[in-house]
Formats: structure tokens, C-alpha cells, sequence
């Protein structure tokens, strides 16, 4: 069955980027080591610890779809048109680019929930990974979040952009974590088990 899973790097006082949204001090392991892990672009070949390359693969193969929001679509140029990934892409967006690039890969819906829907339409049987902290807030406060993945650095950036900063809910509860030590990086997951 499908699920829909958060994923980000995030620095050990919480933080996905810094404040001009820069993601190099929490990406770092994701070329660190001696493992290749190539993905759907030229341009974004990984080199790994054994560890973090054997959960990147499994990870990768799971994914049928990404869901993100307009300012990541943005900051990235939309990937050059194709996501690392190299599946489809839906944006959150409320205003979708005029000219609709890459239409055959990007989907633009206005809501989370609309989004969510589409997603799992388009990744089948495989997860829906969401990499947007807002979009990840939304899809959790709406009872849409199945589970958690954090690649977890080990890095105070002080300030920045906070994953889970205006959550609606009062508590998550999350299961336990399973636990991958990889160099530079600890990778955890967890299944969320409930809200009130």
C-alpha cells in the first residue's frame, strides 16, 4: 500500500536550510563517501557511505511521485525539468507558472489534499515522498502524513527555515524510529500514530 512520507535533511537543532535557503551544511553526505548512487539526471550522481548508500537505494525505489510546494519548484528551476528522482512531480501552488513547463512531469494543484490524491494516483503502488516543510505541515495537520523520514546532520545552524515550525495540532505521536548510521548523517524513520 501507498504511503505518504516526509522526507528532509535537517540540522540536529531542526533546521532544512538556512536562512537564504541553503542546503549545502545539510547535504554534505550526500556525496562524502566512496558508494556511487546515480540517480534520474546527470548532474546528481551521489557518493556515499556504504550505509547511506544501501538506504538511498531502497528509498529510491519506493518513490512513485514527490509532492513539493512553488518556492522549491522555483528555487530549483524545476529541476531542469526532470526531478533526481525521475518521477513525477506535483506542486502545491496557488499561482501555477504561465507557461506550465514540463507538463509531461509537473502537475500543478492548488491544496494539499487535491495533491495528496494526485500523487497516489501517479506513483501506484510506490510512496508519495513530500520534500517541502510547508507542504509536509499541511499534509500532517490534515491527517495526510503517514510517516517521517529525517536525515538527521550533525550541525547547529541556529537560525533558518524549521520543518515542522507551525504545526495546527497540539501533539504527533510517531512510532519508533528505525535507525541507520551512515558517515555524517543518521537517517531515521518513523511512522506517524496519531494526532490530537
Amino acid at each position: 500500500m501507498s504511503k505518504v512520507i516526509a522526507n528532509m535533511s535537517m540540522s540536529l537543532d531542526g533546521f532544512i536550510a538556512d536562512p537564504d535557503d541553503g542546503i549545502d551544511q545539510l547535504f554534505g553526505w550526500m556525496g562524502n563517501g566512496d558508494v556511487e548512487v546515480p540517480t534520474a539526471v546527470d548532474w546528481a550522481t551521489f557518493r556515499m557511505s556504504p550505509a547511506s548508500a544501501a538506504y538511498m537505494r531502497e528509498a529510491m525505489a519506493g518513490v512513485g511521485a514527490l509532492m513539493t510546494g512553488r518556492h522549491l519548484f522555483d528555487i530549483t528551476h524545476g529541476w531542469g525539468g526532470t526531478h533526481p528522482l525521475g518521477v513525477p512531480v506535483v506542486v502545491v501552488t496557488h499561482e501555477p507558472p504561465a507557461d506550465r513547463p514540463h507538463a509531461d512531469t509537473f502537475t500543478f494543484v492548488g491544496g494539499v489534499k487535491e495533491a495528496v490524491e494526485r500523487a497516489k494516483q501517479l506513483a501506484g503502488e510506490k510512496d508519495v515522498v513530500i520534500a517541502s516543510s510547508k507542504i509536509a505541515q499541511q499534509c500532517l495537520d490534515a491527517g495526510l502524513l503517514d510517516a517521517i523520514s529525517v536525515d538527521l546532520v550533525p550541525v547547529l545552524l541556529g537560525e533558518g527555515v524549521r520543518w515542522f515550525e507551525n504545526l495546527s495540532r497540539t501533539s504527533v505521536r510517531l512510532g519508533n524510529p528505525t535507525v541507520i548510521e551512515g558517515n555524517g548523517v543518521t537517517h531515521l524513520a518513523y511512522s506517524v500514530t496519531g494526532t490530537s
